[in-house]
């Protein structure tokens, strides 16, 4: 009997694999931040999470650097999913899975959230109707509630109306997205300790890892906070001039090793984090200058989380990044951080209370758009060996 049910299940899987690729698979592509993703609805995909990531490989044409057999764009911020649901918590709509695929390799990853979709996350549930545009609007502005599910953590979109249906067009420039793009503020809650279950996971405010004095920070994403003068930079350096510094590289990523045993994330030469965070003094009229690893290759601009991790480090007396701190604003205005595509604006509030730091509202203003909707065909199934909790890279 055994062998019959194997037998059933598998011809089950067979039939379903290839009900997708005749049928295909409802898709909203598209741009959150400076990234760009899959939006699913939870229901439309497998609910076992293995045939799931067999699935979504198919779709972004992973393991390929080209992914010229999917959809994915050949780069980390690229090859992004989202899945999304209605969400049964009582403090929020809808439920946020983050999905990184990987690129050259065949892996999909759930270990970190992702600021910059989740700026797509509101719309796309306004656009799906898993919330009703009538019951979250106010004077045509939307609010709705997010459960981040990677970390059981919750942010809140609110953003422009018309007519019901999410405004993608405005006058906001978000840096290293062209043109601008209607407002869509994103208020964070309940980030501290995301992946690490403390804000400061080593329970140092700083170590000594190889030799490099750093602060290991989770507020959202987990992240080695250094002084870019301590990695022999001075800040001006373009993420092109760093990728041909291979003893950099090799650095960053023993650095990040150690720091990831470190935080209590164990081996982490497969995942994307903790990333590094190199900071120095601002140049073009910001507040403090950042450079991202992302885990080892230069980001382009910056991740949401980690540069809200960032910042927290910067913020709490006797971290990385004192020295600079005294350039920030004092109020709840916010810190402008530059990075090599622009700058990103940034409002988090920390609390010292009784010698123990406590984050409060952590909160951007971002910007999205829907790119396409329709129906996603996957290349037909093959063998293939899903990597769960690793990838290659990520925003």
């Amino acid at each position: 009997m055994a062998v019959e049910h194997s037998q059933e299940h598998a011809n089950q899987h067979a039939h379903d694999h290839s009900r997708f690729e005749l049928v295909g698979i409802p898709c909203l592509w598209m741009r959150g931040g400076t990234s760009k993703g899959a939006m699913f609805l939870a229901e439309d995909l497998p609910a076992d999470p293995q045939e799931r990531d067999d699935l979504l490989l198919r779709i972004m044409g992973t393991p390929d650097k080209r992914q010229i057999d999917g959809i994915g764009g050949a780069t980390s911020l690229t090859s992004k999913v989202a899945v999304i649901s209605r969400s049964q918590h009582p403090n929020a709509d809808v439920d946020y899975l983050f999905l990184q695929v990987g690129v050259d390799k065949p892996t999909v990853s759930v270990t970190q959230n992702c600021g910059n979709i989740l700026a797509a996350v509101g719309p796309f549930a306004v656009e799906k109707g898993l919330v009703s545009a009538s019951d979250k609007a106010s004077n045509d502005q939307a609010t709705v509630r997010i459960r981040m599910v990677n970390s059981d953590s919750f942010a809140t979109a609110q953003f422009g109306l018309n007519n019901g249906r999410p405004i993608y067009s405005g006058d906001t420039h978000f840096s290293g997205v062209p043109g601008t793009g209607a407002p869509i503020t994103l208020d964070f809650a309940d980030t501290a300790g995301s992946a690490t279950g403390a804000l400061f996971p080593t329970g140092n405010l700083t170590d000594e890892i190889n030799g490099v004095t750093a602060t290991c920070v989770d507020n959202g994403m987990p992240v080695v906070v250094v002084l870019a003068s301590n990695l022999g930079l001075d800040g001006t350096e373009t993420p092109a001039k760093l990728r041909e510094n291979s003893a950099l590289l090799e650095r960053v990523d023993a650095l990040r090793k150690v720091a990831g045993e470190h935080m209590g994330l164990g081996d982490v030469s497969q995942n994307s984090v903790p990333k590094t965070v190199a900071l120095s003094g601002a140049r073009d009229g910001g507040d403090v200058r950042m450079q991202a690893f992302i885990p080892v290759q230069p980001h382009e601009s910056i991740g949401i989380f980690a540069a809200i991790s960032a910042i927290t480090a910067m913020r709490t007396p006797g971290c990385v990044g004192g020295e600079l701190a005294a350039a920030l604003p004092t109020d709840s205005a916010g810190v402008t951080v530059e990075h090599p595509s622009g700058t990103l604006r940034v409002e988090v509030e920390i609390s010292d209370d009784d010698a123990a730091t406590s984050v409060g509202r952590s909160a951007i203003v971002s910007t999205a758009r829907k790119l396409f909707d329709g129906r996603v065909f996957p290349r037909p199934a093959q063998p293939t060996q899903t990597q769960n909790n690793s990838e290659n890279q990520k925003d």
